[in-house]
């Protein structure tokens, strides 16, 4: 009878570890306050395009960014109260199961119904044996599945903790780019809205090139993969370009895609923060230039991606340049064109390949 207390206790004290545990009132205030700054940096973007208001974006956008970083944080270290219940309840449970086996078994040794009506002194004795008996059995199946269950949730609930600690890296990334862009765009415009508005129009003309050139370009004809079909230059400069390099934008169906996505996995230098070697790539098509290779502006939101205003703030591309050579290679077949096109008071040269199903891979500031 003392062994089926123990059950009892055990998966009942069980039972309240599967209880979800409540949020702690500082993670919803931290998330009442994510959702009050989201609809701030909506109504921020919704208003006139000015310096000012693109300062306030950022410390909004800054604001909210650690505000999630807090609530990561908050967020594991209730996860991590709770796996560390779990492992004292499995530890407990699994002893148990394994103590309670052993009993269990001599048990039913003993449990054969001509060995009970033989030792019990009358047969209503030897029924209430061999019914306590099942009942044992009953609970040890019990408790099996409650272990089974925790252990479940162990893995579950691990796998959800080591997902939070990657949230909680990319997001404190992702402030550091905020905060860089910030005082990107305080150093370069010296809080002169002239100064924005011209850098905004700037790239601006850079997309109006890029759009002429896919409307206009002349067809020079088919290219297989790993022909030459440039080189990294500064045409531009000083309207669309500020130095030497390629801008490798992929577009499929019309939409800007993370061109990391098609290129093969690769170390390369980061070179828009300076903090060293990085690889990346997931796709199977060559790099269009040679290593060593340097990416001085990564697709998506950067430092210097405030200016694409056409784009939601997105670089919609790879600005990348090589040590070892200036020759750009077609990283896939396709149909080669080139145009040049006005941008401002300079003139960029933009090549691009057509590589059919909707997939055109571009290639700015060529010589």
């Amino acid at each position: 009878m003392k062994f089926a207390k123990k059950v009892l206790i055990f998966i009942f004290l069980l039972g309240l570890l599967l209880v979800p545990i409540a949020k702690a009132d500082t993670l919803q205030d931290i998330q009442n306050k994510i959702q009050e700054y989201t609809q701030k940096l909506t109504q921020l973007g919704e208003q006139s395009t000015t310096l000012q208001n693109q300062i306030a974006q950022f410390d909004a956008q800054i604001y909210l960014t650690t505000l999630k970083i807090q609530e990561t944080e908050e967020r594991i270290k209730l996860l991590g109260g709770r796996i560390d219940q779990l492992e004292v309840s499995l530890t407990a449970l699994s002893n148990a199961f394994s103590q309670r086996a052993v009993e269990t078994y001599k048990m039913a040794r003993v449990g054969d119904p001509v060995i009970l009506l033989i030792s019990a002194p009358n047969l209503g004795e030897a029924v209430s044996r061999f019914h306590y008996l099942e009942k044992i059995q009953e609970a040890d199946r019990d408790l099996l599945q409650k272990l089974q269950v925790a252990q479940n949730n162990y893995k579950v609930e691990r796998t959800d903790q080591e997902t939070l600690q990657a949230t909680l890296t990319q997001q404190k990334a992702d402030l550091n780019t905020q905060k860089a862009a910030k005082a990107n765009l305080l150093t370069i415009t010296k809080n002169d809205e002239a100064r924005y508005q011209a850098l905004l129009a700037q790239a601006l003309a850079e997309q109006s090139a890029i759009e002429g050139a896919l409307a206009a370009g002349v067809k020079v004809g088919p290219v297989k993969a790993g022909d030459v079909i440039g080189l990294i230059g500064n045409s531009g400069y000083p309207w669309c370009s500020t130095g030497k390099h390629l801008h490798f934008e992929i577009r499929k169906d019309g939409n800007w895609t993370d061109p990391v996505a098609y290129l093969q996995n690769k170390t390369v230098f980061n070179g828009q923060d300076g903090s060293g070697n990085v690889a990346i790539g997931s796709g199977n098509w060559p790099w269009p230039i040679s290593d060593s290779i340097e990416i001085t502006q990564f697709y998506g939101k950067t430092p210097y991606s405030w200016k694409y205003s056409y784009s939601g703030g997105i670089h919609t591309g790879l600005d990348m340049i090589s040590s070892s050579s200036d020759l750009i290679r077609a990283p896939a077949d396709g149909t080669l064109f080139k145009s040049a096109q006005s941008c401002g008071s300079s003139t960029i040269n933009i090549v691009y390949i057509d590589h059919g199903g909707g997939l055109i891979s571009l290639y700015l500031h060529v010589q």
